[in-house]
């Protein structure tokens, strides 16, 4: 990536975020980091209280970039076809058709996906991977760019199961809406951002050009001693007293594809460690199990975070790549 093309992706980046950011006021920081992640091609994990915008930002996103959304409403008795989609045989043609499930679709909102079974779960496993599902035996593609926004809710718990490792390792962010400050409120009730706000967005990139901007990210320089530090800063939560699993090699190559994109995003055509410390919580700190006694006494993934930053040092950066 060149400095022109970093200063227009920077460009482009600000207009994305302020124009989906109608649909969600007061919260451009949180639709910065949604944006980031698709733009990384990865997953974000919405754990949020009902009524904070999560399905207004995905129907915004899902405008903005001129894609298809879906919403999947997760229940104890929703089965894997109907997330997937399900083969039927057809009488006349003799044959058996495919016939798509809502994960097709550009944004997917996976609403409360803790409350599904882990085996309708797991039916996401393979698609936020890879991109595509595969129906017996036959591989279909969901297309790009593919995000899935799902959440789940940290209060009501009866009845819900927990998301296994596998798969909020699949999840490249974790982050929370929460609720808009008081002038933000007071613009929403006014009448600035009515509930169907998102409906009137107009369409300001098509999805080739969000691949291409994604493709564009993936070229920003990151130096070797940063990519140490990323590595090292791993094997510190690995090494640390209180996890019982740090954050795997996945993890460590998720964050290096959107700090590029954060980079990018900024302006910049390198990475440098600023872009590591900022976005250390919501990439890593839902991978990390703590062991039970440390979280029993209060510990938390964040704090462990918190201390591996002091402890391992970030290397000096220039101000551009040689």
């Amino acid at each position: 990536m060149s400095e022109e093309q970093a200063a227009w992706f920077a460009d482009a980046f600000a207009r994305l975020v302020a124009h989906v950011g109608q649909a969600l006021i007061g919260k451009s920081d949180i639709v910065a980091l949604v944006l980031q992640a698709m733009l990384a091609e990865g997953h974000v994990l919405l754990e949020d209280a009902p009524g904070t915008g999560k399905t207004s930002l995905a129907k915004a996103l899902a405008a903005t970039v001129q894609g298809t959304s879906s919403r999947i409403q997760f229940t104890p008795d929703l089965l894997p076809s109907d997330v997937t989609g399900v083969t039927i045989y057809d009488q006349r043609t003799q044959e058996f058709e495919f016939h798509r499930g809502p994960v097709f679709a550009s944004i997917v909102l996976a609403d409360e996906i803790n409350r599904a079974s882990p085996k309708t779960q797991s039916a996401l496993l393979e698609v936020m991977e890879e991109g595509r599902i595969t129906i017996d035996g036959v591989a279909h593609a969901v297309g790009r760019p593919f995000l899935v926004l799902a959440t789940q809710n940290p209060i009501e718990t009866a009845g819900t199961y927990r998301l296994p490792e596998a798969q909020l390792d699949r999840f490249l962010v974790k982050t929370s809406i929460g609720y808009p400050d008081l002038d933000a409120t007071e613009q929403i009730l006014s009448g600035t951002g009515t509930r169907d706000s998102q409906r009137t967005l107009s369409t300001m990139i098509t999805t080739d050009a969000v691949s291409d901007m994604a493709e564009l990210a993936a070229t920003v320089h990151v130096e070797p001693a940063v990519l140490r530090y990323v590595a090292m800063l791993a094997e510190a939560t690995r090494d640390h007293g209180s996890v019982r699993l740090g954050v795997s090699v996945r993890a460590a190559i998720a964050m290096v594809r959107i700090a590029r994109v954060r980079a990018a995003s900024l302006g910049r055509h390198y990475v440098i460690p600023d872009d590591i410390k900022a976005l250390l919580g919501p990439v890593w700190q839902h991978r990390i199990v703590l062991d039970p006694e440390a979280e029993y006494s209060g510990m938390t993934a964040d704090a462990v975070l918190a201390r591996v930053i002091t402890t391992v040092d970030a290397p000096l950066h220039r101000n551009s790549p040689e």
